[in-house]
């Protein structure tokens, strides 16, 4: 494989990767005495969902198109309603709290469900690389996926970073600044794919 595979991946993975990116940032504002352990697992099931999703479309380009294309068209759907939804409860939950306590208001911790279902909402729209990638062998398409799995990953641990640096400073707003930017990530895939 040529140096150009490798750079194309690449910038494919950042690319893909600044949805989780701005999630992640989020989720570090949200939750900003999260531990580096704690860290890596977030960043890992981001990086898990880009990896899974391009080679999920590249087997519905080799095996099942007509599935998939009715599957491009609800992409941006999917994406929105589940990032508007997370956003909307850390939304209301920054609202809550705000009334509740205003001199120290509570961390809220991220759920491993609210985790999964984002990884998903971040990287549904990479099941349409399937398309850039179909002329790749298996072997190809796994190393690609594997190229923008590990570029997610460690821009996902760079946001949590900084979220959790400016969480401490933002904390009595994380949530709902958290929620917002969920919620604009989701329209904002929403209109690039009409």
């Amino acid at each position: 494989m040529s140096f150009s595979f490798y750079t194309q991946n690449a910038l494919l993975g950042v690319g893909l990767a600044m949805d989780a990116f701005s999630v992640s940032l989020a989720n570090g504002l949200r939750e900003p005495r999260m531990g580096g352990r704690r860290m890596a697992g977030v960043a890992g099931v981001y990086g898990f969902f880009q990896f899974l999703m391009p080679l999920l479309g590249w087997v519905c380009v080799h095996s099942i198109v007509s599935l998939f294309s009715f599957l491009e068209r609800a992409i941006p759907w999917i994406a929105f309603g589940l990032l508007a939804w997370i956003g909307g409860k850390m939304l209301l939950e920054g609202l809550r709290e705000g009334r509740a306590d205003r001199e120290a208001p509570a961390e809220r911790r991220l759920t491993g469900r609210d985790l999964l279902v984002q990884g998903v909402a971040t990287a549904i729209d990479a099941l349409s690389v399937g398309f850039t990638i179909e002329q790749y062998r298996f072997p190809e398409a796994l190393l690609a996926s594997g190229i923008i799995a590990a570029v997610t990953f460690c821009l996902c641990l760079l946001a949590l970073a900084i979220g959790k640096r400016l969480g401490v400073k933002l904390s009595r707003y994380a949530s709902i600044l958290g929620g917002v930017i969920l919620i604009a990530i989701g329209f904002k895939i929403f209109l690039e794919g009409l």
